[in-house]
């Protein structure tokens, strides 16, 4: 499994990469697939395409260029904001968060062993046409529900924020509103209830939540429950930007657009070549986190992509997961300054890399395959974190080519799946 920096893409971003960068893009980071982005390549069964491609080919194309090697669709947030709203901790530590972990020990080391997830199987089928009939009812459904979303009252309701106050005259003056409403707020509870009421929380959890909440002492929703907060700074972000002026209420699909920035938390890398994405992003990220525009990137993937061109053919025989473990320790290459940056480490393992013999390289495998086969489900599957565990591992079906690459060496095509950690 490739290893390199968390990185989350929309699906504007993979839709300019060529099946060969994309290649790259799989190879040296380690992608948070997000519930929106399956959600909108999923929409586009729904969506009138021109130029004479049809709905199943276009969904089929954004499939075979999706990451699958080293990605991990995350939960989604909904999800993650109920739990942390019960009194759950989320972890926020720039790593997707995933589930259906399975436990496994061996000797002193404990671990969780990761089936694959049912996004990837439906990627499989996409790449292929092939479409479940609750695949396409659910596209449907998605892009009616869509076209209701009314941005127009949401602009009326939230200039109601400004009252008092001058109207915010830019993006980091509405991120500046928005912090003050939610950090500062004299009359916190106030400040749950519109986060249960803006996040959608079903009303059946709410007397729940709100015991929980005061057995706390009402603290600050931002101590009480941190990842739900980020999520009501986004929302309450996206909303006043409408109300200011800030951000096209006429466009719709920018309120798809900016959920992205709900998995913030989970990545250290976000690109984009969305304009929305270029003006907000910044604004959210953490001093260990970088935006990086998907033009710059796609730059930069198609010079890797000339670079391992030039190598001997019987090099390339041996598969990308061989000869480009690592990016490029020379050269200018922005993926290995994000290496460098996320990683600092790398340079240093990927000397030691060379330096592995294969009779240790043919007894880490085997170290791996009996942890897969010691691992069994039990009460205590959540009891291991991935964060503490010595050992994750990730079962994947690896596609033995893509675009003009072979991925895999020669030994691991004929083993069939392989293990990754």
């Amino acid at each position: 499994m490739s290893l390199g920096p968390i990185l989350i893409f929309d699906k504007s971003t993979l839709q300019s990469l060529s099946i060969d960068e994309g290649c790259w893009l799989d190879n040296f980071f380690r992608c948070n697939i997000t519930p929106l982005f399956f959600v909108e390549t999923l929409a586009d069964l729904e969506k009138e395409v021109t130029r004479g491609r049809s709905p199943e080919e276009v969904v089929g194309n954004i499939a075979s260029k999706t990451p699958t090697v080293g990605s991990l669709p995350n939960v989604h947030h909904l999800t993650l904001c109920i739990r942390n709203l019960l009194g759950e901790e989320v972890e926020m530590r720039r790593v997707p968060i995933i589930t259906g972990g399975i436990p496994s020990f061996t000797g002193d080391k404990k671990g969780v062993v990761f089936e694959p997830s049912a996004e990837f199987a439906a990627l499989e089928r996409w790449q292929r046409g092939k479409f479940l009939e609750l695949e396409r009812l659910f596209a449907g459904a998605w892009r009616r529900s869509l076209s209701r979303l009314d941005l127009e009252t949401s602009y009326r309701y939230f200039q109601r924020y400004f009252n008092g106050r001058a109207k915010p005259r830019d993006l980091p003056e509405v991120k500046n509103l928005v912090e003050d409403l939610v950090c500062e707020h004299e009359r916190q509870h106030d400040v749950l209830e519109l986060t249960l009421a803006l996040l959608s929380i079903p009303r059946r959890l709410w007397p729940r939540i709100l015991s929980k909440y005061k057995s706390h002492g009402c603290p600050g929703i931002q101590d009480f429950a941190p990842y739900a907060a980020h999520v009501l700074k986004v929302d309450l972000f996206f909303y006043s930007g409408i109300a200011a002026d800030l951000i096209s209420r006429e466009r719709r699909s920018n309120k798809i657009d900016f959920g992205y920035l709900y998995y913030l938390p989970f990545c250290m890398v976000f690109v984009s070549n969305d304009n929305l994405h270029t003006r907000t992003v910044p604004l959210f990220i953490q001093d260990n986190q970088t935006f990086v525009n998907g033009t710059r990137l796609k730059a930069d993937l198609k010079k890797l992509d000339d670079h391992y061109s030039q190598l001997p053919e019987d090099v390339k025989n041996r598969g990308i997961m061989s000869f480009a473990a690592y990016p490029p320790d020379r050269g200018n290459f922005l993926v290995s300054k994000l290496w460098d940056r996320f990683l600092p480490d790398w340079r240093s393992s990927a000397a030691k890399k060379s330096d592995m013999t294969e009779e240790a390289e043919a007894d880490m495998i085997k170290e791996i395959k009996q942890f897969v086969q010691k691992a069994k489900r039990t009460e205590s599957s959540t009891s291991i974190r991935s964060g503490n565990a010595d050992r994750v591992v990730f079962k994947r079906r690896v596609p033995a080519r893509k675009g003009k690459w072979t991925i895999v060496p020669p030994e691991a095509r004929k083993r069939g799946t392989r293990e990754s950690n």
